[in-house]
C-alpha cells in the first residue's frame, strides 16, 4: 500500500505498515540508485541494454560514430577511467555479461565487435585502426575490423591491433601483443602474440592408466647334480 492510499483512508497508519513501506522504499533506492548511475554515465552511447549495466568508477564516451552496449555489462573503472571511442563512421559494439576492467580503452574507427561473455582485464587496448601512417605520420591509416568472439578472456594489458580476430573461449595471456588472428579455444601470449596451448588436447593419461609391463616368468635353476 503507498502513503497516499494509507493517507486517504483516515485511518492510523500501523508501525508495521509503515516499516514495510519504509523497507520497500529502500530496496528499490538500493536498486534503482546504481542502475540509474550506470545509465547516466553512459549516456553517450547509442544503445544501452534494458538491463543490469552496472558500472563503478568513470567511463569515457566518444561517440561520433555508434556505440551498443549489450545487457548485464560490467565495468569497473575504479582507480582508472575506462574509454570507449567510436570515430565518425565506426561501431563499437559489447555484447551482454561482458566485463571491462580499470583503464581500458577501446575505439572503433570501422569496427569493432566484442562478443558476449568476455572479460577484459585493467588497462587493455583494443583498436581497429593504428591512428598514424609510418613514413607520414600526419596521414589517416586505413582501419580494419576487429572481433572478439563470444568468451574470450584478456588478461591485463594486452594490446589487440587493427584487422584480428579472436575465436571463442580463448584466452590471451597478460602484456600479449595480438597482431594476427587466434584461433578458438587456445592460450596465446607474447609479442608478437604465438600459440601457447590448445585448451582441448586430451589430457595426459593417469599413471594407473598406463599399460604395466609383464612379469617375466622367473628362471629355473637346475639342481646340483
Amino acid at each position: 500500500m503507498s502513503m497516499e492510499a494509507m493517507s486517504s483512508t483516515n485511518a492510523p497508519v500501523s508501525v508495521g505498515a509503515l516499516a514495510q513501506f519504509l523497507h520497500k522504499a529502500g530496496k528499490a533506492r538500493a536498486f534503482l540508485g546504481p542502475w540509474l548511475r550506470s545509465r547516466w554515465l553512459l549516456r553517450g552511447c547509442t544503445s544501452l541494454g534494458r538491463t543490469s549495466l552496472v558500472v563503478n568508477g568513470r567511463v569515457l564516451i566518444e561517440n561520433e560514430g555508434a556505440i551498443h552496449l549489450g545487457d548485464k555489462i560490467r565495468i569497473r573503472a575504479i582507480h582508472l577511467p575506462v574509454e570507449l571511442a567510436s570515430l565518425p563512421g565506426g561501431t563499437l559494439t559489447i555484447g551482454d555479461k561482458t566485463f571491462i576492467n580499470s583503464g581500458v580503452s577501446i575505439c572503433a574507427q570501422q569496427s569493432v565487435s566484442i562478443g558476449k561473455n568476455c572479460a577484459i582485464g585493467n588497462m587493455s587496448l583494443i583498436m581497429d585502426t593504428d591512428f598514424h601512417t609510418p613514413g607520414d605520420h600526419t596521414r589517416w591509416p586505413e582501419a580494419r575490423p576487429v572481433v572478439l568472439e563470444d568468451d574470450v578472456w584478456l588478461g591485463a594489458r594486452v594490446t589487440v591491433l587493427k584487422g584480428v580476430t579472436i575465436g571463442q573461449g580463448a584466452v590471451v595471456a597478460a602484456g600479449a601483443v595480438v597482431t594476427k588472428d587466434v584461433a578458438p579455444r587456445t592460450v596465446v601470449g607474447g609479442v608478437p602474440a604465438k600459440l601457447i596451448r590448445h585448451l582441448d588436447a586430451p589430457a595426459a593419461p593417469a599413471l594407473s592408466a598406463l599399460p604395466q609391463p609383464s612379469a617375466s616368468p622367473q628362471t629355473q635353476v637346475p639342481a646340483c647334480a
